[in-house]
């Protein structure tokens, strides 16, 4: 019975929260394949990756005003290093990189702010708990930075920029956080996470719904572009000249021998010209 301890459940929950966190960060690296196969961001927001680094620094520096609290260190630290890298691609292969950026350098100044005015303002005990209501207020906005992504999947019917395999990790690592949070007496973990499984639910009937439609929105979008093809291909057999002969020569002494009449005709210029008159059913040599 002693390996079921509340200590013990709680170290099981925040190993397995660890593992699963480790994927939920990597669980973009297709979103990023893909922006760098393009060499453009399309319709990726990079709000999501900014909020969660954000959160990551945030709960780190929690976690070090806290006792006994690795598990929390060791994967946010994971956390900050390879949402860095993230954020670094997304600005390198954004179309507009100085809005990006303006939104990066911002957050870095908020949380220098909250690290000074904390550090100088706030006494030991109540620092602790000052920071750790800010983490459950970010948490919360990390769960919540996907509502945008839910605007654009419910506007456009399509799930094209909300991968179901990030969705998924998110809803499940939701519950392991919460269970340590619960059973370690942390309510600024426990509850962030109620509404990351609440959010991450949602995703996952939205993905439901519109998986399905994707394809449609994805052939509307392909049927008008080859049709224009075809458009254009028309237009340009239209207007594309008969093929002649590059060079044809009339032998008209031969058609004086033949015995054709060569009547006069005006050049436009009042100058009188022979034109050759070809008789009905008569062949003409014609040197090519």
């Amino acid at each position: 019975m002693g390996a079921f301890t509340t200590h013990n459940l709680a170290f099981a929950f925040g190993l397995l929260g660890n593992i699963i966190s480790f994927f939920v960060f990597l669980s973009p690296l297709p979103t990023f394949y893909q922006i760098y196969k393009k060499k453009s961001t399309e319709g990726f927001q990079c709000v999501p990756y900014i909020v969660a680094l954000f959160s990551a620094m945030l709960l780190m520096y929690y976690a070090f005003l806290k006792t006994d609290a690795t598990l929390l260190i060791t994967i946010n630290s994971f956390g900050c290093f390879i949402e860095t890298i993230y954020i670094g691609v997304f600005i390198f292969y954004a179309p507009k990189k100085i809005q990006t950026v303006k939104l990066f350098v911002s957050m870095m100044g908020g949380f220098g702010l909250i690290l000074i005015s904390t550090h100088y303002f706030a006494k030991d005990p109540m620092r602790v708990h000052v920071v750790g209501w800010i983490c459950l207020l970010f948490s919360v906005s990390v769960f919540a930075a996907p509502l945008c992504i839910l605007k654009q999947v419910i506007r456009t019917k399509s799930v094209e920029f909300m991968p179901l395999s990030l969705s998924l990790s998110l809803t499940v690592n939701a519950v392991m956080w919460f269970f340590y949070g619960l059973l370690i007496n942390d309510y600024n973990i426990a509850i962030p996470n109620v509404l990351g499984f609440f959010f991450g639910i949602v995703q996952m009937v939205l993905y439901a719904v519109y998986k399905n439609k994707t394809k449609k929105v994805m052939e509307e979008k392909i049927q008008p572009v080859e049709q224009l093809k075809t458009q254009v291909i028309v237009v340009e057999e239209e207007k594309k000249l008969p093929e002649y002969p590059e060079q044809v020569i009339i032998d008209v002494a031969k058609l004086r021998a033949l015995g054709c009449p060569v009547v006069p005709y005006t050049n436009g210029h009042g100058i009188i010209g022979d034109f050759a008159l070809a008789r009905p059913n008569m062949e003409i040599p014609v040197s090519v």
